[in-house]
């Protein structure tokens, strides 16, 4: 009998400040790991962790979004996924460690950088006329961008000023061995 020759199972977490691309260039590596077939499921944090109220003591609603993450990582690895890509912050070592135990699987980290000028002007096209929404935004831009420098969470950074998404998520594959 052949031993069997599927991968050992890993997830990678693409990091950043907000508007940085962290979904974009996920959803390309995603492609990509599909076009070469390699079984594969991305998943943006933030929508793990959408629901009304947050509480309190969780302004980023942290504990719905690794309840949500074992059960939907745990549903793509039992469906065959080897590999689970992730897009999300990471803002401390113990997020890190939160995110792998949810997992369950080996993580890597790649934080994802852009200067904060082209974050800013990403965000002012995302938000439109929502001004709260983008002044809120343009703040945590600079502020959550010198959280992860403090914190280097990261295996291996990636610079995504002057590639193309999908240039950039290739980047990423091959840096971690993936492709």
């Amino acid at each position: 009998m052949l031993p069997d020759a599927r991968p050992l199972p890993r997830a990678l977490l693409i990091t950043g400040t907000v508007g940085v691309g962290k979904t974009s260039v996920a959803e390309a590596m995603g492609a990509l790991l599909a076009t070469a077939q390699i079984p594969s499921a991305v998943m943006d944090l933030d929508w793990l962790r959408q629901s009304w109220p947050t509480p309190t003591a969780d302004r980023f609603n942290t504990g719905m979004l690794l309840q949500n993450l074992r059960c939907v990582a745990g549903n793509y690895l039992a469906a065959g996924a080897t590999r689970l890509v992730l897009a999300g912050v990471a803002e401390s070592r113990a997020d890190r460690d939160h995110y792998e135990e949810a997992v369950g699987i080996d993580l890597s980290v790649c934080r994802l950088r852009v200067h904060l000028p082209t974050v800013h002007q990403r965000l002012a096209h995302r938000h439109g006329d929502d001004h709260d929404g983008l002044r809120w935004h343009l703040n945590r831009s600079g502020e959550l961008d010198r959280i992860l420098d403090h914190a280097k969470v990261e295996d291996f950074t990636i610079d995504g000023n002057d590639n193309s998404i999908t240039a950039t998520a290739m980047a990423v594959l091959q840096t971690a061995n993936w492709l």
